[in-house]
């Protein structure tokens, strides 16, 4: 399965190590080549509703990702971070990071559907993130919303089409999606435009989606996996969300047999 997680910033992984090791990448069908584990920087929820950014929370969590070999950070013009993630990789360009070795991805929000949109939306967030491409950009979902909360019910196919031409304007050097099923997909495909290098959605022990992951196999589309821990962390999980957690014994037995955590089982499992 050609498959690509990331973790939520405020996540459990830690790495402390000497030396900076080197993230296996995955080849996309357009030939560029994309890290296999990525940074996401949604800062998600809590009981009280959206966890609200601050004003560098995530540009250091970004600066010290880098510094630990991260080389794929994902964002999205939606979680209004956007700035802070471009103070960080512009940083370390300028104490000799190359542009090249980042593969930043980010994402078009429900507000900007129309074809005609795309273009500037994406402008925008390279404007935020003071760059002058993304190497990934997504449609986030596929039904549009106005910030009035009404729906916009452009076909998605217009939008696609305004992917594929911010794409050819260099503003994106791969276009993908989220949250899409299989016909969604497969309408794409079947109206013979391009096809999404990328389909970004939540997968994890307790949600694993094999019929899509499948379809995506057979079509050499590559998986992004959001939410990889799922309701694995109990004080992450609802009561009635399905098993397992990380007290399960199956999974302290095989933590336990390689010397390793239950939550890096998971994401090894994925």
């Amino acid at each position: 399965m050609r498959f690509v997680i990331f973790y939520a910033v405020l996540g459990v992984f830690v790495c402390k190590c000497h030396a900076i090791p080197v993230v296996p990448t995955l080849k996309l069908y357009d030939g560029r080549d994309i890290p296999e584990i990525a940074l996401g920087t949604w800062l998600g929820n809590s009981t009280q509703g959206r966890i609200q950014p601050g004003l560098n929370e995530v540009e250091q969590a970004v600066s010290w990702a880098l510094d630990a070999g991260y080389r794929h950070i994902d964002t999205a013009a939606a979680y209004k971070i956007e700035d802070q993630v471009g103070r960080a990789i512009n940083k370390k360009i300028t104490e000799g990071l190359k542009r090249e070795d980042i593969f930043i991805t980010s994402k078009l929000w429900n507000d900007a559907h129309a074809r005609d949109s795309v273009v500037p939306a994406i402008r925008r967030t390279l404007a935020q993130l003071k760059l002058d491409y993304v190497d990934l950009y997504l449609i986030h979902w596929p039904l549009g919303q106005f910030l009035n909360l009404t729906y916009d019910y452009t076909d998605y196919l217009e939008t696609w089409r305004g992917m594929i031409e911010a794409k050819t304007l260099g503003l994106a050097k791969s276009i993908g999606v989220s949250n899409f099923n299989e016909e969604q997909i497969t309408r794409i495909l079947d109206h013979g435009l391009e096809k999404p290098a990328v389909l970004q959605v939540e997968v994890n022990l307790n949600l694993q989606q094999p019929a899509l992951l499948e379809f995506c196999r057979a079509r050499n589309i590559v998986v992004m996996g959001y939410t990889p821990f799922g309701s694995l962390l109990p004080s992450k999980a609802r009561p009635e969300a399905p098993p397992p957690r990380i007290d399960d014994p199956t999974l302290i037995s095989i933590a336990n047999k390689y010397n390793k955590t239950v939550p890096q089982i998971a994401l090894r499992y994925l």
